[in-house]
Parts: C-alpha cells; sequence; structure tokens
C-alpha cells in the first residue's frame, strides 16, 4: 500500500470539489482528488444539466402549441421521446470533458477512483493508497431520500438519478413532492406530452414566498398539470399498468410510472467519520462559517454540510476553502447572498430575505416594492406578462431581499445578488441605466417607486411650484 502525502485531499468530484482541485493545483499544490463514482456529480449527470436540457426541449415542444396570440397557427408538436432523451445525454457529453479524469491530471491533479474513507484525523485510504494531509476538504454531495411510505421500495420508481436514463415517454406520471425538483419535472413532462399528477403533503414550493409561488403555480395548472396539495400518500401499489398512490384521504390516483422528488440527505456513507473526530448528523456534516469541521483539518464544502443544496453555492464554499484555508484570508459564509432559482416557466428566483422572513427579522420597519411583467413593454411585446418583481428593504432603503416570478427569473435575479452582495442601497439599483425595452427594467422601476411618495407627495409639489415662479437659471 502506497502513502501519499498531498497538500490537499479532496473528497468528491463533483462541483465543490472540482473547485477546490483545480483552484488548488493551479496555485503549484500537491492535490489528490478521490471520486468513487462519476466525475461531475449530481449536477453533470442526474441534476442541473441534464433537467435544463429536458426543460429546453419541452420549452421549444410547448412554443408550437402557443402561436396564436403571434397570429401563428398552433400545433401539437410530434415528440420523439428517445430523440429527446439523445439531446438530454448529448449535452452531458459536451460538457463532460470539463470535469473529467484527463483535464484534472492535466492541471496537474492525482485522481483516485476509489471510494474513501478515514483511518483517522489526517490520514484517509482509497483503495490500495494511504493519503495523509493537513488539509482535507470533504465534498460528497448529496442523494436522492426515500419517505417512509409503505410499498414503496418495492414497485419501480424513479428519482433524479435515474430517470434522465428512462428513454419512454409516460402516458401519466405521478410526481411525489411539489418542491423545485418535482414542478421542473412535471411541467417538463406535461410539455412533452405526458399527462402529470403532482401529489403534495403541504403546499407547492412552500420554501418560496407565496405570492411569488402562486404565479407558477397556476401556470403550471393552466397547461395541465394536476397538483393536488395538502395530499398525504399512505401507500405505493403496483398495478397491471404502473403504480397506484393510496391517498390518506380517501381513493388513489393510478399512474404508468413514479418519480420521488421529496428531498435530499447528505452522502456520508463508508466515509468513517468518527475515526477523524468529525461530528455530523443526518442534516450534514457540523461546519462553522468558515466551513471547518470539528477536526480543525478537515472541511466540508457543498451539499454534504447541509446548509444549501446549490450547484453555485458548492462552487462558492470552494472559493470560501481557498481563501481561507490556503491565502489564509478572512472567509465565511454569509447566508444573506445566497440566491436560489426554480426553472419552471414562469422561472421563480430568490436573493436574501422575502417578505415574511423580512417582517418576522425586521417588524414593521420593512418595505415591500413590487413591479409587475404586465408594466413591462419587453414583456409585453413578448407576451409573457405572467409575473412580479418583489423587492424588500428597510426603513433606511437597505436591499434585504428580492424575488422574481417571471420569465427569465434566474438572470434578472442576478442584478439585486449584487445589490446584497455589494450592500447596496436602493438608490443604486433606481438610478442605473438599463436600455428599452428589456425585462431588466423592472429592477429600475421597482427601485424607482421606492421614492413615489416622497418625490410626488405634498410637500415636493408644493417646492417644486415655489421654484417654478423663480427666474429661470
Amino acid at each position: 500500500m502506497s502513502l501519499l502525502t498531498p497538500d490537499v485531499c479532496v473528497v468528491g468530484g463533483g462541483s465543490a470539489g472540482l473547485v477546490v482541485a483545480a483552484g488548488a493545483a493551479q496555485l503549484g499544490l500537491d492535490v489528490v482528488l478521490i471520486e468513487r463514482a462519476l466525475m461531475g456529480g449530481d449536477c453533470l449527470n442526474f441534476g442541473c444539466v441534464p433537467s435544463k436540457a429536458l426543460i429546453a426541449a419541452a420549452r421549444l415542444a410547448q412554443a408550437q402549441r402557443s402561436g396564436a396570440a403571434f397570429g401563428i397557427a398552433p400545433v401539437e408538436p410530434t415528440v420523439d421521446f428517445g430523440k429527446v432523451m439523445d439531446h438530454v445525454a448529448g449535452v452531458i457529453a459536451a460538457i463532460a470533458p470539463n470535469d473529467s479524469v484527463e483535464r484534472f491530471e492535466k492541471l496537474g491533479v492525482r485522481v483516485l477512483q476509489e471510494e474513501a474513507r478515514f483511518t483517522g484525523r489526517t490520514e484517509l485510504q482509497a483503495g490500495l493508497h494511504r493519503i495523509r494531509s493537513k488539509r482535507i476538504v470533504l465534498a460528497t454531495g448529496s442523494r436522492p431520500t426515500l419517505p417512509p411510505v409503505p410499498g414503496l421500495d418495492a414497485v419501480p420508481h424513479f428519482t433524479n438519478e435515474t430517470i434522465f436514463a428512462n428513454r419512454t415517454l409516460p402516458s401519466h406520471l405521478v410526481v411525489l413532492g411539489g418542491g423545485p425538483i418535482g414542478l421542473e419535472m412535471a411541467q417538463a413532462f406535461r410539455r412533452l406530452g405526458a399527462r402529470v399528477t403532482v401529489l403534495e403533503a403541504a403546499t407547492c414550493l412552500a420554501k418560496d414566498d407565496p405570492e411569488l409561488a402562486a404565479i407558477v403555480v397556476a401556470r403550471l395548472r393552466r397547461e395541465g398539470v394536476e397538483l393536488r396539495e395538502k395530499t398525504r400518500v399512505k401507500g405505493i401499489e403496483r398495478t397491471s399498468g404502473g403504480i397506484a398512490a393510496v391517498l390518506e384521504e380517501g381513493g388513489r390516483v393510478e399512474g404508468s410510472h413514479l418519480l420521488v422528488a421529496t428531498g435530499r440527505a447528505p452522502t456520508t456513507d463508508g466515509l468513517d467519520l468518527a475515526k477523524a473526530g468529525i461530528a455530523h448528523d443526518r442534516r450534514g456534516i457540523t461546519v462553522d462559517d468558515s466551513l471547518r469541521t470539528s477536526n480543525r483539518n478537515v472541511w466540508a464544502i457543498g451539499d454534504c454540510n447541509g446548509r444549501y443544496a446549490f450547484t453555485h453555492m458548492a462552487g462558492h464554499e470552494a472559493s470560501l476553502f481557498i481563501r481561507g484555508a490556503l491565502f489564509r484570508a478572512p472567509a465565511k459564509l454569509d447566508p444573506g447572498i445566497v440566491p436560489w432559482a426554480t426553472y419552471t416557466d414562469p422561472e421563480l428566483a430568490q436573493v436574501g430575505l422575502n417578505e415574511r422572513d423580512a417582517r418576522a427579522k425586521h417588524g414593521d420597519g420593512v418595505k415591500v416594492l413590487r413591479w409587475t411583467f404586465a408594466e413591462n413593454d419587453r414583456a409585453q411585446t413578448e407576451r409573457e406578462t405572467d409575473g412580479l418583481l418583489k423587492v424588500v428593504t428597510d426603513g433606511r432603503g437597505h436591499v434585504l431581499g428580492a424575488g422574481i416570478a417571471g420569465p427569465q427569473a434566474g438572470e434578472l435575479i442576478q442584478s439585486w445578488c449584487l445589490a446584497l452582495s455589494g450592500r447596496l442601497k436602493i438608490s443604486t439599483l433606481a438610478s442605473f441605466v438599463p436600455p428599452y425595452p428589456t425585462l431588466g427594467e423592472t429592477a429600475k422601476r421597482a427601485a424607482g417607486s421606492y421614492y413615489t411618495e416622497a418625490l410626488f407627495g405634498a410637500r415636493t409639489r408644493l417646492l417644486v411650484r415655489f421654484l417654478a415662479r423663480l427666474p429661470v437659471w
């Protein structure tokens, strides 16, 4: 058994681990990367990339149905689902070289395609190798979880890890879970021609602003997705045609296929964390704001620490490790700048506090600004007027958060991400000049509405009338 003593050892070849490995190697450090499964992790192989590729195909199918308002005769698209999945696989294949073993070995990273486990506080074993390092980064990601529903483990079902290998369009897809993954897939499969029923025990998109989530939910219902909220499933049964969900309220929902999208759990199995003195629980590996574990030589970044299960946060946390552990500069995770997006149509995006959380934290001093997409000329030209921008500020005009339900919300939220990251006041967003006509004007219009009452109030009008009587200067 050989002994390796790298400057940095990274466990996990997903988004977080790859950023650390590439960054550390390019800084001239000796790096070992251990990955037991697919390089690129969940995002490339089972998550962000394939889901957005499927959504793109579904959007084109829906466009063929939606031309009447533009004077273009709508048609029901002919969908070759096998070729749709070829498109999905092709997108993964196009991106895969960026995350490949070959690329990282060219960067100078030693890649071990083995399973890792701790044998001591600063030592791991991976296959026939012992790895001893003063800096160990755990970036092992997360996996889909199955709810404790009787019969579920005895029937065929999809999770995000298996649904993109399917090449048969379901005649009726039943989705357990009305969160982002469940609704993204529900709308995509509906647009591609499947009947879709979503069963949600609480409310759909419950973690998002209710006013914004309602816009998305209404669109899905108009497109024919059957959304059944506050519906609990007490059992799953196999039928001659597929599966049946037996409901607590009585009755059953029968479908040809089942997708389980009820949550995710950190991947920590097989690591032997106790041998390294690393605290963890069912939510993930315990870390402080610098992402350090209870073992000062070990950091946990990305989904495995249970904080933010987003690819962009995995990359951000990786950069914090590089800044803090390698450059020894101040580097702490700021929860106030975390954005997230759901890629339904319309999209739903949020950064910072929503209205509910802002009022709970700041009380009556919160000011909520709204601007609808119906008031945006570009949205009108494209007939994409279902949407709303909400901005939350404190009484002094500091931006606390923003949420958008509307076309390209994931793109439009970025100006508000910058506002929170740069600790900008609403005056900065009100004073920039956007090109016309663009959806981005919604940011300026919403920000400008902060000053409407003061600018056009009685005192200001009195001042302007007085100034108008003075000689021109």
